[in-house]
């Protein structure tokens, strides 16, 4: 058995609450600077709201659209050392409304990347397997962008930000031939112009000319992920239709999943560890869309070793369609030392 380098899931990756005030807020807890932070309200409609240290706090970009960036001063005021502070926004701080925020520890810094045949501007973490990569697009087919990872990505999130696109979706399930786009609930297609159908490197992911993630002269940004043992997993299912759903092995006490069905139209659902109901009753939210927090039905259970899904059909659990996730752990199977590890 293959045991983890990280005992502590929550140094690299961490949920928290809070209730809106409209004020200037800061929000501790976190257990490290973050630099990602996914901000989303959950008892009402409202969009998901990416800021990241690469493009600094006050550059705002959204999930379930394709609105280009923009600067938003009251949103995300700053990154701090143990969380992040929050403006005056309704977007992200209205009184009496709740919150999540989703957060990534990358490098708490920057460094220029010269892998690739665009430059790139990188925040990589590689204990954690988990990188900000910001560049300008050429245009060119055949295109490689240094991501700092110093291994393979399974997971990849990339748009032009500087003008209305699409976010692009390189998943190791589906492969470099393969496109999922996150702010629809399109299925699977295959485009060889997003990955040139060119799965990545340990040092550089490859592109095509595709103006959705290489556009001539304009900034992109790109996340990836690499899959870390007993902390991150990147993976496929296949749906059985039954409440005794399909279980699925990651090798930790899952905190974060993401599910989509890849091979139909779906929406991208979302569950976490620190929201009411992750077992039992479980609280969703869509990551392409504006909705509040779903609170009906019984749809996944967050286990020791994995997840097990409890919805019977659609976007869960359909017989015989195809599901990709993306997991992050509360805490892993097995510590580094091969002893049983707990819930921290």
């Amino acid at each position: 058995m293959s045991y983890t380098t990280i005992n502590k899931s929550t140094d690299y990756f961490n949920t928290n609450l809070y209730t809106g005030n409209n004020t200037n807020t800061a929000h501790t807890g976190i257990g490290f600077q973050p630099d990602f932070t996914w901000l989303k309200v959950r008892n009402a409609s409202g969009a998901h709201y990416l800021f990241d240290a690469v493009r600094g706090a006050n550059k705002d970009i959204n999930s379930n659209d394709t609105t280009a960036e923009y600067t938003a001063t009251q949103n995300l005021m700053s990154f701090d050392s143990d969380g992040y502070t929050v403006g005056t926004s309704n977007s992200v701080n209205t009184n009496n409304e709740t919150m999540v925020g989703w957060n990534w520890l990358g490098a708490n810094g920057t460094s220029a990347n010269t892998d690739g045949t665009i430059s790139s501007t990188v925040s990589a973490n590689t204990t954690s397997g988990f990188s900000i990569v910001s560049y300008t697009g050429n245009g060119t087919a055949g295109a490689t962008i240094g991501h700092g990872l110093g291994t393979v990505p399974s997971l990849i999130i990339a748009r032009i930000k500087s003008q209305a696109k699409d976010w692009n979706v390189y998943h190791v399930s589906n492969g470099a031939t393969k496109q999922l786009v996150l702010n629809t609930d399109a299925a699977v297609v295959t485009e060889l112009d997003k990955w040139n159908n060119t799965t990545p490197t340990s040092s550089v992911f490859t592109v095509g000319d595709s103006s959705q993630v290489n556009m001539s002269g304009e900034s992109g940004i790109a996340y990836c992920f690499a899959e870390k043992t007993g902390y991150s997993k990147f993976g496929s299912y296949t749906g059985n239709g039954s409440t005794d759903g399909t279980f699925v092995y990651t090798g930790f006490k899952p905190a974060y999943v993401t599910i989509k069905r890849s091979s139909n139209t779906s929406d991208w659902h979302h569950f976490d560890n620190k929201r009411a109901g992750f077992n039992g009753d479980n609280d969703y939210l869509k990551l392409n869309g504006s909705d509040s927090e779903g609170t009906s039905g019984d749809r996944i259970d967050f286990l020791s070793n994995g997840f097990k899904l409890r919805y019977a059909t659609g976007n869960l659990n359909e017989t015989g369609d195809t599901f990709i996730y993306n997991a992050f752990a509360e805490a892993p199977l097995v510590g580094s030392n091969g002893v049983t590890a707990k819930a921290r």
